[in-house]
């Protein structure tokens, strides 16, 4: 398998401390949808800045190219043209813009930006608005709907009020209008509470999740009292499954304590969660990582990216033009903008190219094999191949995801440091949480491994030689608990 950088030249930042690099450095960072947000704010303010799409006709583009144009032949353009026939021109630039349409030569018309807004799914509704909109079919006094509407904008994700109703209770005298003439009080809270927990979730706007879950129990009308007591003495041990201690203070057996606490796990912690439209963030990868015929190529999304050039119509602009009118300076300036922004774009889609060209370079393993595969790497490598900037690289790979054959990963998911093994090779941290993980998955439940053990079995096992408290860092991020908490009564 070849899987090459082939660059011609190595990048270099040429670019001094001045506003154009600050804007080639923003541009750099940004994902894909973000540009395409930036490239459209572009077009919208720079008429000499404009959009070539793919197989647009381009015959009757000047054989010299705008961007070969000097600052000497802008200023021996012709002037014999009225000064009226620039501003026409200039005017139907501006209601271009103001009608949204984007300049695009060639002949597809239709607004990319725009269609793509009509496939991107509803934001949708907030839990507050969905529940102000079942809130409608309750009969209430207005006062007593305005505190409501003001509880359900005070609730957290989670669908908790964690403020003490009391404290509430003067937030919302002092912003609803007219609530200073009958101040509300905490009783007042808890009667809007019970009218929005009788359409929607008996625990909504509970404290805190002792509250939420002793809501929904008196729901149930339990004969047992042993989930209750569970709620009210013993979530702490229950988190840290205490289950010995919990079967001794309550004088019952352990199989009793596991029942209880398996009904308590069907209780909705989150009683906000059911309520308002769900939309999942679409993750959208700017790295494409393929294997064609044996070879794994790495190339751009440029779905999103089109291409930018300097609108010919600037030619015009300038012939027409009087000495001291003023068209040739503005001329200049949205000029000079355009191509430093064309040169910020192409930057940044070269550099991008280069670093994750560098980075699978490096990650075949991984692409072959998975995680088992992976390789350590620091960005310092990745910049020292590409000749840029540490600063760069990590620009680069900020907020940007590549779909590989192995799935769709952020960029910097393949940077991570390693240990050296005794056999000689280095071990990732990718690597050796996996094995982590598959050492905890292979445990007898009755007596799980600790972190000693668990470091023990990866030295004769694995070779790898790490710390307990490196396998306790890497076990937490793995989200396993302690190996009290993972055993089974």
């Amino acid at each position: 398998m070849r899987l090459g950088l082939h660059q011609s030249a190595r990048l270099e930042q040429r670019l001094q401390q001045s506003p154009q690099m600050i804007q080639a450095m923003q541009i750099l960072q940004l994902n894909g949808l973000d540009l395409e947000d930036r490239i459209q704010q572009e077009l919208n303010e720079n008429p000499l800045l404009e959009l070539v799409e793919p197989g647009a006709k381009t015959a009757d583009t000047p054989a010299e190219t705008p961007a070969d144009a000097s600052p000497a032949e802008l200023a021996n353009a012709q002037e014999d043209r009225q000064v009226e026939a620039i501003l026409e021109e200039l005017e139907k630039y501006q209601r271009d813009v103001s009608d949204g349409r984007p300049r695009v030569r060639g002949d597809e018309e239709g607004d990319r930006k725009l269609e793509a807004m009509n496939n991107t799914p509803d934001q949708g509704k907030s839990l507050a608005e969905a529940l102000i909109d079942e809130l409608a079919i309750v009969r209430l006094e207005p006062r007593d709907r305005k505190l409501a509407e003001y509880v359900l904008y005070s609730l957290d994700e989670k669908g908790w009020l964690t403020a003490p109703h009391e404290e509430l209770a003067a937030e919302a005298t002092a912003s609803i209008e007219g609530a200073s003439e009958q101040p509300y009080d905490a009783d007042d809270i808890a009667i809007v509470l019970e009218e929005i927990r009788r359409i929607s979730h008996p625990a909504l706007g509970a404290r805190d999740l002792k509250e939420c879950l002793q809501l929904q129990l008196a729901v149930h009308d339990l004969e047992d009292p042993l989930p209750a007591q569970l709620v009210e003495l013993h979530l702490e041990d229950i988190e840290h499954n205490r289950l010995p201690r919990i079967a001794k203070a309550t004088s019952r057996s352990i199989e009793d304590v596991k029942a209880a606490i398996e009904l308590l796990k069907t209780l909705e912690p989150s009683p906000g969660s059911g309520y308002g439209d769900q939309v999942a963030d679409v993750i959208t990868p700017d790295v494409i990582v393929e294997e064609i015929d044996g070879e794994y190529q790495v190339r751009l999304e440029h779905e999103r990216t089109r291409e930018l050039r300097l609108s010919p119509q600037y030619r015009e602009l300038l012939k027409q033009s009087k000495k001291g009118d003023g068209v040739r300076d503005w001329v200049k300036k949205r000029l000079e903008s355009a191509r430093w922004f064309i040169d910020a774009v192409q930057l940044r889609q070269s550099t991008l190219l280069l670093v994750a060209k560098s980075i699978f370079v490096r990650q075949r393993g991984f692409l072959e094999k998975g995680t088992s595969g992976f390789q350590p790497l620091r960005m310092q490598e990745v910049a020292d191949e590409v000749g840029v900037h540490i600063s760069t690289v990590s620009r680069a790979v900020s907020g940007k995801y590549a779909q590989t054959p192995r799935g769709i990963f952020p960029l910097k998911f393949f940077f991570a440091g390693g240990t050296q093994k005794s056999t000689g090779e280095v071990a990732s941290q990718i690597s050796i949480k996996q094995r982590i993980a598959e050492i905890v998955s292979a445990e007898n439940p009755d007596k799980p491994l600790s972190d000693d053990e668990i470091a023990d079995q990866l030295e004769e096992q694995d070779h790898v030689r790490i710390a307990r408290r490196t396998v306790t860092k890497y076990r937490k991020a793995l989200n396993i608990p302690a190996s009290t908490e993972r055993r089974k009564f």
